[in-house]
């Protein structure tokens, strides 16, 4: 088991501070990062707490899951780890299509490349 915590239905009220002190009822708390959304920085209303031992982690999910926190009831589970993103079509263009260009003959241009024009 590791030592950070998931935390989840965490009300918007809720401060850091508000979040160390009922953790800290178990444990030392070591580091705590609430999640906010990159574009609009709205809370997301969950986040990652991290104990100083991986038993203090254990007393915490046993203790605080289902507890009351301001106006909710929290969710303490362990924090899974982080997975790695998939990068989508990487290496092959926009859309998965490659670099070239669409339809018929690749990296010619002008009248030659068009069935049935002549050039002049």
């Amino acid at each position: 088991m590791a030592k950070e915590l998931y935390v989840g239905s965490i009300s918007p009220k809720a401060t850091e501070e508000d979040i160390k002190k009922l953790f800290s009822v178990v444990g030392r708390v070591t580091s705590i990062h609430l999640i906010t959304d990159p574009e609009t920085g709205q809370f997301k209303e969950c986040g990652y707490v991290r104990m100083s031992s991986v038993e203090e982690t254990k007393d915490a999910i046993e203790t605080l899951d289902g507890a009351l926190l301001i106006n909710r009831v929290i969710t303490v589970s362990e924090a899974r780890p982080q997975q790695q993103k998939k990068k989508f079509g990487a290496g092959r263009g926009r859309f998965g299509r490659g670099g070239g260009k669409a339809g018929g003959a690749r990296g010619k241009s002008g009248p030659e490349s068009r069935p049935g024009k002549k050039g002049k």
